[in-house]
């Protein structure tokens, strides 16, 4: 028996992480409204204002738009589960942990084929590469993550879109790092299936995965000769609840639905091309003060880099699990290590969401500075900083609080 259990009292820390991002105040607010019954007909008319904001958020009419009850993870299995059957083949573009999650997914779909098409962490996958692997094949789908968090990479969407119509295939995106902040237009760039994460550029607490599935998939789906191997994930059965009927399916995350919709709602007072504006103009200048401390992006080409996650070269002979705590003892700030084949090479900043603000891209450059400098590296002094500074200028950004709203 455990005694004298005090009450819980998190640290407030600056979650400068690939995921998960911290928090307006409103979505606080939202989170802690009284439960209501999830057949309660007021949740239902509810439920309803979610659907039609992320139908504006992945900028879609699509029908079954809705937030799946599970982690961005949960995302990966309801796309491939509702699309393969035994003897299906699919192609996944793996260069990274979770695009490489996708095709370890797809490997326990029972029968299918998986094609992994691999590039280096830090690199994107070449479509000329996706369309030589399925080349005389029936190929059932493309997969692949547009921003790789666990290395920092953005892949252009409309490069795979292209190679999955040669090969009759649907495309299935994989947004939970990019939703909401960078450019993504479901039916503009014909994405079949696109799933994201509520915990990133959306603000939202962790647990859900909001997913949008065209026309397209739904006939797919109906035309399938054998059950979807997962039940909670099957789309048909669960669109009776997101559906017009709103019938029972399962107890949604009611507490998180409340936070999920005023975060879209913050999302759309906003406005997506503000948003993505912002989050570009932070990213610019947290790349230049990296650069103007001396230190090297672990993804070479600009143009590869996704805006949310920077991924950052950690200097030779510098301990990074001992920098990171002294950011989080020192300054209360998060970030992350690398993991599978970035592990111990690369630090991750996310940038997402209400976390991406110029005060909180300042304040982490001199905390790193100071930490470096504790560490024995030399810097520039206030290189950092002041480049950063520089940036903002130079993209008419002024620096101070609130100047991100």
């Amino acid at each position: 028996m455990i005694e004298n259990v005090g009450e819980l009292l998190p640290p407030a820390r600056l979650m400068l992480t690939p995921g998960p991002s911290n928090m307006d105040p409103r979505v606080y607010r939202a989170l802690a409204t009284p439960l209501v019954g999830h057949m309660d007909p007021w949740f239902n008319e509810m439920i309803g204002d979610v659907q039609v904001m992320l139908r504006q958020v992945f900028q879609t009419q699509n029908r079954i738009t809705y937030p799946i009850s599970a982690s961005g993870s949960g995302g990966i299995e309801a796309s491939v589960m509702n699309l393969l059957e035994p003897g299906d083949e699919c192609i996944v573009c793996s260069n990274g942990w979770f695009s490489e999650r996708m095709a370890v997914i797809a490997d326990r779909s029972p029968g299918a084929k998986v094609i992994r098409v691999t590039a280096p962490y830090g690199r994107k996958v070449d479509p000329d590469d996706v369309r030589r692997a399925g080349k005389g094949k029936k190929i059932k789908f493309v997969g692949l993550a547009h921003g790789e968090t666990s290395s920092g990479v953005v892949q252009n969407l409309a490069d795979y879109r292209k190679v999955a119509d040669e090969l009759g295939a649907l495309l299935v995106v994989d947004a939970v790092a990019t939703l909401a902040g960078i450019p993504l237009n479901v039916e503009k760039e014909r994405i079949d299936i696109c799933f994201s994460g509520s915990q990133k550029a959306i603000s939202a607490p962790p647990g859900m995965s909001p997913i949008t599935v065209n026309a397209r998939v739904e006939e797919v789906i109906k035309a399938r000769k054998t059950p979807v191997a997962s039940w909670y994930f099957d789309f048909m059965p669960i669109m009776t609840m997101w559906g017009s009927e709103r019938s029972y399916h399962h107890t949604p995350p009611i507490s998180l639905i409340f936070a999920l919709r005023e975060a879209l709602r913050l999302v759309l007072e906003e406005g997506l091309e503000a948003r993505w504006k912002r989050h570009k103009n932070n990213q610019m200048a947290l790349v230049a003060g990296l650069e103007g401390m001396g230190l090297d992006l672990f993804v070479p080409d600009p143009a590869d880099r996704l805006v949310t996650v920077t991924s950052v070269t950690i200097p030779s002979g510098v301990d990074d699990k001992k920098v990171r705590q002294q950011l989080l003892d020192e300054f209360n700030i998060e970030i992350a290590g690398g993991f599978g084949d970035a592990k111990g090479k690369i630090w991750r900043v996310g940038l997402m969401g209400y976390s991406s603000q110029n005060t909180n891209v300042l304040l982490f450059l001199a905390a790193l500075e100071k930490v470096l400098l504790d560490n024995g590296v030399r810097l520039p002094a206030g290189g950092g900083v002041a480049a950063a500074v520089q940036s903002y200028r130079h993209a008419g950004q002024p620096v101070m609080a609130g100047a991100n709203k």
